[in-house]
């Protein structure tokens, strides 16, 4: 299995296809009348982009009745197994190698072993045998959703993703980032510190900061920061990390009026998904924010439209659209 010239294109570009995930485990959603609520919020993130591109929506055969009455007809059902919703943490990583379609793969342990992923951590591969494509090991444990990149050669991440014995015990920094750069086909990265052990992703990139092009960023701050929030501290300190890289920043705040006012509650606009013709982006129901975050996303991209949905059910379980989502790109 050969890593030369791996290359990961930017979300922006063309996709053949989104793969999503539906969440059914028990053990992870013991509470009947929300794991139903969290099924309805990826049936409404699945239907919308299935309205711009293919989408395949795995689960195990014995749920797919029920599934189907809260989908549309464009939806496709695959027989993979699943526990949880995070396609892009578990969910292959496509790449392009030499003109051919691969999964450039980073190997999924449930966030350091913080969550049953007997059939989730299978995804990857089972995606790459049903489709015929090569599996190259980055030789890491980890999640897409920890690192971002611009398809243009950079990436950045969270140190506490990555650099962490939950998932990569014995390597260095150094030896990460080789591997991340080979993975995705870049060649520099930008690393911050982040959050350790406050969350079940150790503070995911993509839930802060997300790239819009080449050299340019969105990120998601608070108006008002509070130095004793380490999230806070930590968003700030990836602000001053990428300002100092001489990237194009743009800011934009966080929901303050939300409809769940919870402390662990997840409001981000930077975890949107960006899919053929459209942005698939949050709204939290503060009508200021919402409406600031829809035109930073227009301005970022100009030829989409831009499609907000009410996803408070992900935000209560510390994720997002960008989250349940996984593109595979068209060659």
């Amino acid at each position: 299995m050969t890593k030369d010239n791996l290359y990961v294109p930017p979300e922006e570009a063309e996709h053949e296809l989104t793969f999503m995930q539906w969440p059914v485990s028990r053990k992870v959603y013991s509470d009947r009348y929300f794991l139903e609520d969290v099924q309805g919020t990826i049936a409404d993130i699945a239907n919308a982009i299935s309205e711009l591109e293919p989408v395949i929506l795995l689960m195990g055969a014995e749920h797919k009745a029920a599934a189907q009455k809260l989908l549309s007809s464009n939806v496709v059902i695959w027989d993979i197994p699943t526990e949880d919703l995070w396609a892009r943490d578990s969910g292959p990583l496509f790449a392009i190698q030499k003109n051919e379609l691969v999964v450039s793969h980073i190997q999924f342990n449930g966030w350091g072993d913080k969550q049953i992923h007997k059939s989730d951590g299978q995804i990857a591969s089972q995606i790459a045998e049903r489709l015929g494509v090569e599996l190259i090991s980055s030789g890491l444990k980890g999640e897409a959703g920890g690192v971002e990149h611009d398809g243009h050669g950079l990436l950045m991440a969270h140190e506490s993703s990555w650099l962490n014995d939950n998932r990569n015990p014995g390597l260095s920094r150094n030896q990460i980032e080789a591997r991340l750069l080979e993975a995705y086909g870049a060649d520099k990265m930008i690393w911050s510190r982040g959050v350790y052990d406050q969350d079940i992703t150790d503070y995911h990139i993509d839930s802060l900061a997300r790239f819009t092009g080449a050299g340019r960023v969105l990120i998601n701050l608070p108006d008002r920061p509070d130095l004793d929030d380490p999230f806070h501290l930590a968003a700030l300190d990836t602000y001053d990390r990428l300002d100092a890289e001489g990237l194009d920043i743009t800011v934009i705040p966080e929901p303050e009026e939300r409809r769940i006012d919870g402390i662990d509650f997840v409001a981000s606009y930077a975890n949107y998904y960006v899919c053929n013709g459209a942005v698939i982006a949050a709204e939290f129901g503060d009508k200021e924010a919402d409406d600031i975050a829809v035109k930073a996303l227009q301005n970022a991209y100009p030829n989409r439209e831009i499609i907000t949905l009410n996803v408070d059910a992900l935000g209560e379980i510390g994720g997002g659209i960008h989250c349940a989502t996984q593109q595979m790109p068209k060659v």
